[in-house]
């Protein structure tokens, strides 16, 4: 069922199960540039019946930046590069809004699980690897990873977020060889990280959202 919305620091949409309970998985999707809170309930014909999915909205127009109708969750300046103040005031209001999930959901939520589509793949990555420990598990679907995150590639500090990054070989908004730079950014920080690749642009496969959740369920 989804939920009534209550007053939290992000708009959103919530499909909760009926049996969902104190320590059901709970997966927030975030949506790409000019979309919304509701593009990716899309997925959930592809996911687990029992997960709990809320898909919050980013927090500036992106008519603001010339993007079009919808959000966006930062301006973006080109390649890796994005104007920092803007990912940070998202990241902020995205840490509020995880600490209000029980209270939205009437449940304390059990795994949670991160992710979104290109903005929103962006920002899940920015936020696990500023925020350590703050989700179980992030699921990247044709993002990149910012110059700005602050890695140490000698390995000596790994990342332990499991991050699963599913990319299209014909994207050509984030290129493939963007998501190369970033995947080998963290790899030689030594993240926990699983790589697919899918010969699609600019999209979701529904076979990477399964591999997604199987991902998910190994490492569970």
């Amino acid at each position: 069922m989804n939920t009534a919305e209550v007053q939290a620091a992000l708009d959103y949409v919530a499909h909760v199960p009926p049996t969902s309970d104190d320590g059901a998985l709970v997966a927030v999707l975030l949506h790409g540039r000019g979309s919304d809170k509701r593009d990716l309930q899309g997925l959930r014909p592809l996911l687990p019946p029992t997960w709990t999915v809320v898909t919050p909205e980013a927090p500036f127009p992106a008519a603001h930046w010339g993007y079009g109708g919808g959000s966006a969750w930062y301006r973006y300046v080109a390649e890796d590069r994005v104007i920092a103040d803007t990912l940070d005031e998202s990241l902020d209001k995205l840490e509020r809004f995880l600490g209000e999930l029980p209270r939205i959901l009437g449940f304390r939520p059990g795994r949670l699980i991160l992710g979104g589509f290109s903005q929103g793949g962006t920002t899940s990555l920015a936020f696990a690897l500023s925020r350590p420990d703050s989700v179980d598990m992030v699921l990247n679907f044709s993002g990149f990873l910012v110059d700005t995150a602050e890695l140490d590639e000698s390995g000596g500090s790994p990342p332990t977020t499991p991050i699963f990054w599913g990319h299209g070989v014909g994207d050509p908004s984030i290129p493939f060889a963007l998501a190369e730079k970033g995947r080998n950014r963290l790899l030689r920080a030594g993240a926990p990280l699983v790589v697919r690749d899918y010969r699609i642009g600019h999209s979701i496969a529904a076979e990477e959202v399964r591999d997604a959740v199987a991902t998910v369920e190994r490492v569970d």
